[in-house]
Parts: structure tokens; C-alpha cells; sequence
């Protein structure tokens, strides 16, 4: 409630605080699919700091606890080694990066020097690359390789002390899997990307308590945050400019926000009281997601006979599912009120793969087990 008015919200899914990290990849399972399948695919993770969002995202541990990065790598994994049977020959590359302050550092980087710099660069075709990037082949079949992967990102990325968290993350991460496969029978080629995206605490100034440079921190992660949130808003509302520019993770997941390709966002929320203002505004947030309708996805798929075939396309339908979840491993630190809960919203929807989600999803909204109230159930509007 709002000034005594009660405010309502439809998305597509919720969970309870303590649902289990397998529940919630199980959600987004057939969206990571989509990849493999030749397509741009983003998720992002959002919310206040200490919601959530990492543990969601990155985890801990190669049990139980794992978050949706490792997750994600398994199931790709296990996919590529069938489709491998069938003829397909796979090549699985892995990126690690942090935009701290508009600058992008490389979190793979096996020195110090976290000062190298990183360009944004478009290819004839469109497509974008960082300048200098460490980009390394992984042995998904690994569970260690993937920890040791995961470990020296943690270790390199920027985080601070507030208010919030005794181990707030300080810029926005983004793990990316390269995926390009040939079958040479069929005489096709696909090339593929999974952005995993883990934001920045979206918490107001004045909440954080930060002073001096974690201030400074704060202000550019909130107006990066705005111009993430400008860019939906003129998907929204269709607009002819969409400012993918203002910011450098926007113009760098271009391809994942505009017609090419397919996004999902989950919105991780704390259920303590004095939070209330700050889930509102997620809430929002995710609301303004909802209304977005990114066209048709693109299929980078290619006969090798013939380069210039055009793409498979399909239509993109927006989805939106809510998933929380309570860290309690001894591995992880749990952030300060760790109970959360998230929202997960898809911009997009296959109609052409072995795997589909959904073409006319319900809508469920599951407040966290808080005075019994929860469970609203309604239909997602087309």
C-alpha cells in the first residue's frame, strides 16, 4: 500500500523466499535453450543491495547453492554433448566483465591491472565485442573449472561496505557465453550469446549511506540504472530513438535489448518493512519491463552454402515471472536481511524450438511469507 492505497501488480511467476536455487534455474532453463539455439539472449538480475541478486545470479559452491551462471553452463553443457551426436560441432567460449564507473574492466584478467582499457566495438555487421578482453574456451563438463572461473571474477570485482551490506557489489558484472557451432552435412552454422548480468544495488543515495567515493559509486550506478530504465520505456513505447547510447551497458547488450534478441529480467526484493520504499520502486521498475515488446528475435543461423540467407525469426511476447530465495550456505555471505524475492520478466518467446516456453503464460504474483498474505493469481495480458 501506498498513502493507504492499495497497489497491485501482474507478472508471471513467484516463489517464496526459500525456494531452492534448482527451482528458480528450472524457470529460466528453456530461455538459457535459446542460446544454443543461435540466438542473443540476456538476463539481467535487479534490486536493492542485499535482495538478492548475486546469490541468484553467481551463488556459491558446486552444490546445492550454485546460481544460475553455473547452472547455465551445466545445462549447456550436457545440451551441446547431445546436439554433438547429431552432427553439431560446438565451439564455447567464456567472457567475464564489470562496468565500474562507465569503465569496463575485465574480471578474467590474470594481473593487477584493472586499469587496462576497454572499448566498445561494432563490427560491420552489427555486432559488438570489448576491446582487449580476455575471452577463454571453458570445459563446461568441469564443475571445478567453472568455480575457479567464478572465484577469480569475485575476486577481481569491485565491491564496498554500506549500510545495505557488509559486501555490496559496486558495478555491474556481465558473463558472456560465445557459442558458434557448424554442421557440416546439413550445411549450417550458428553463432549464439548468453549474457548473464548481474546489476549494481539499485537503492537510492540518501538509503545507502555512502559518503566520499562509494557516493560518487552510488550516483553513477543509479544514472546508469536510469538509462537502462529509458531504454524500456522507449521500447515501451515504441519509439523511433532508443537511447541504447547513454550508458555503456545498454549500448553494449544492444543486440540483447532491441530485435535481434531475447531478454529476461529478474527483480530480487528484500520483505523487510523498512524496505517497503525501495521494493516499490523495483516493483515499478519491473512493471515498466512488462510493457515492453521487443519485436522478433532474430535466429543467427546461416547456410554455409549460401552466407547471405536471411535468419529464422520469432515473435517476442513479453513474460514475467516473480523467484526468491533465502542464501544460507556456509560458502556465501549472506547479505544483511536476506530474505528476498525476485521478478523474472522474458521480452520474448520461441516458436520454432525443440524447447518452448509458454505462448500464453499465467500470470502469478506470490508476496513472501509474510502475516499469510500471499497468492494473486491473473491472466498476462496480450
Amino acid at each position: 500500500k501506498e498513502n493507504g492505497e492499495q497497489l497491485n501488480f501482474t507478472f508471471d511467476r513467484a516463489f517464496s523466499p526459500c525456494v531452492s536455487q534448482e527451482h528458480v534455474f528450472n524457470e529460466v532453463s528453456e530461455f538459457v535453450q535459446s542460446a544454443l539455439d543461435g540466438y542473443n539472449v540476456c538476463l539481467f538480475a535487479y534490486g536493492q543491495t542485499g535482495s538478492g541478486k548475486t546469490h541468484t545470479m553467481q551463488g556459491s559452491g558446486v552444490g546445492a547453492m550454485r546460481g544460475i551462471i553455473a547452472r547455465a553452463m551445466e545445462q549447456i553443457g550436457q545440451t551441446k554433448a547431445s546436439l554433438e551426436t547429431e552432427g553439431w560441432n560446438y565451439d564455447v567460449k567464456i567472457s567475464f566483465l564489470e562496468i565500474y564507473n562507465e569503465t569496463i574492466r575485465d574480471l578474467l584478467r590474470t594481473t593487477d591491472n584493472a586499469h587496462k582499457k576497454h572499448e566498445i566495438k561494432v563490427l560491420p555487421n552489427g555486432k559488438r565485442f570489448v576491446s582487449d578482453l580476455t575471452v577463454q574456451s571453458l570445459n563446461l563438463d568441469d564443475a571445478n573449472a567453472i568455480e575457479d572461473v567464478m572465484s577469480l571474477a569475485a575476486k577481481h570485482r569491485s565491491v564496498a561496505s554500506t549500510s545495505m551490506n557488509d559486501v555490496s557489489s559496486r558495478s555491474h558484472s556481465v558473463f558472456t557465453l560465445h557459442l558458434t557451432a557448424k554442421h557440416d552435412i546439413q550445411k549450417q552454422s550458428l553463432k549464439g550469446t548468453l549474457n548473464l548480468v548481474d546489476l549494481a544495488g539499485s537503492e537510492r543515495l540518501k538509503r545507502s549511506e555512502a559518503s566520499g567515493d562509494n557516493a560518487k559509486e552510488t550516483m553513477a550506478i543509479n544514472k546508469s540504472l536510469s538509462s537502462l530504465t529509458s531504454v524500456f520505456v522507449a521500447l515501451g513505447k515504441k519509439n523511433s530513438h532508443i537511447p541504447f547510447r547513454n550508458s555503456k551497458l545498454t549500448y553494449l547488450l544492444q543486440n540483447c535489448l532491441s530485435g535481434d534478441g531475447k531478454t529476461l529480467m529478474v527483480v530480487n526484493l528484500s520483505p523487510m518493512a523498512k524496505s517497503a520504499n525501495e521494493s516499490l520502486c523495483s516493483l515499478r521498475f519491473a512493471a515498466q519491463v512488462n510493457k515492453c515488446e521487443l519485436g522478433q528475435a532474430k535466429r543467427s543461423v546461416e547456410d554455409i552454402s549460401s552466407p547471405n540467407q536471411p535468419p529464422g525469426r520469432n515473435t517476442a511476447v513479453p513474460k514475467v515471472l516473480f523467484s526468491g530465495q533465502i542464501p544460507n550456505d556456509s560458502e556465501h555471505t549472506t547479505p544483511k536481511n536476506s530474505p528476498s524475492c525476485s521478478v523474472v520478466t522474458d521480452s520474448s518467446e520461441s516458436l520454432d524450438e525443440p524447447k518452448r516456453l509458454p505462448r500464453k503464460p499465467r500470470s502469478i504474483i506470490q508476496r513472501p511469507k509474510e502475516r499469510g498474505k500471499y497468492n494473486v493469481s491473473s491472466r498476462l495480458k496480450k
